[in-house]
């Protein structure tokens, strides 16, 4: 499936028919242990705290008993209850707000669904878009046998837009320190690699990390649809971060902004 161009923008439609992707195999089945510690707070009052997720922690409970450690039950340690109102994968580290009541979780609640809370992402990706600025437009849908991974399926997907904008231009050497990436790597295994900005419109599971594979640009770290660029350098995470969050206050609707820059 190839991209069409217009005015410099890169856009990618749905197909006519169904289709869905070929990701490599399923990965191992992953030992969870993230790194010990409360996550870094950014914001917090008596409506809501908003902290910086580090890679590796589920921001919820999972449903097994060794996946129960969580974002949400470490802070709420430290702040009482919690509600939650968005979630970040496992693998995405950034920013996430939880509510510190019901009303707040019902304020919040409604802008996600409104669709009026302002989200953006930086990612490295490997390779280099064939447009500095573009729209993807995929439908997604569970891959139920290979759950939680997520398909594009021009039938029974639902619509899943994302736009992205290209951050400096390609470049060829690693792009963090070890140990997240072997700067002794031999010159063949050097592959370019690029920096986005992504706006997600929709917010379906796995979106940013589908539409990206789906062009020809998976994010480095991506083991669930990018393995395969990974292999023989060493990366330890996906480079995926959620950088802003922008939203109505709960109580009194004033514009809040928060940003946290990526690890890498």
């Amino acid at each position: 499936m190839r991209p069409t161009h217009a005015n410099s923008r890169e856009s990618l439609q749905p197909p006519g028919a169904r289709a869905t992707a070929a990701w490599p195999s399923p990965p191992e089945p992953l030992v969870y242990a993230p790194a010990p510690g409360l996550p870094q707070v950014v914001y917090a009052d008596p409506w809501l705290v908003v902290v910086d997720k580090p890679s590796g922690l589920l921001s919820v409970p999972g449903r097994r008993p060794e996946h129960h450690d969580s974002a949400l039950l470490r802070l709420q340690q430290a702040y009482g209850p919690l509600w939650v109102v968005h979630r970040l994968d496992m693998d995405t580290s950034g920013l996430i707000a939880y509510a510190r009541s019901r009303e707040a979780a019902r304020q919040l609640g409604r802008q996600f669904e409104r669709r009026t809370i302002r989200k953006a992402y930086e990612a490295l990706v490997w390779g280099q878009p064939a447009s500095p600025t573009g729209v993807i437009a995929l439908p997604l849908r569970l891959d139920w046998p290979h759950r939680p991974r997520q398909c594009i399926d021009a039938v029974a997907g639902k619509p899943s837009v994302t736009h992205y904008a290209q951050l400096g231009d390609a470049r060829v050497l690693p792009p963090v320190p070890a140990p997240a990436l072997d700067t002794s790597l031999p010159e063949h295994l050097r592959k370019p690699f690029s920096r986005l900005r992504l706006t997600p419109v929709t917010g379906r599971s796995h979106q940013l990390r589908v539409h990206l594979s789906a062009i020809g640009l998976p994010i480095l770290g991506d083991r669930f649809y990018g393995r395969t660029e990974d292999e023989g350098t060493g990366i330890g995470r996906l480079m995926l971060h959620a950088r802003v969050l922008e939203l109505q206050h709960p109580d009194d609707g004033r514009w809040l902004r928060m940003e946290a820059s990526p690890a890498f």
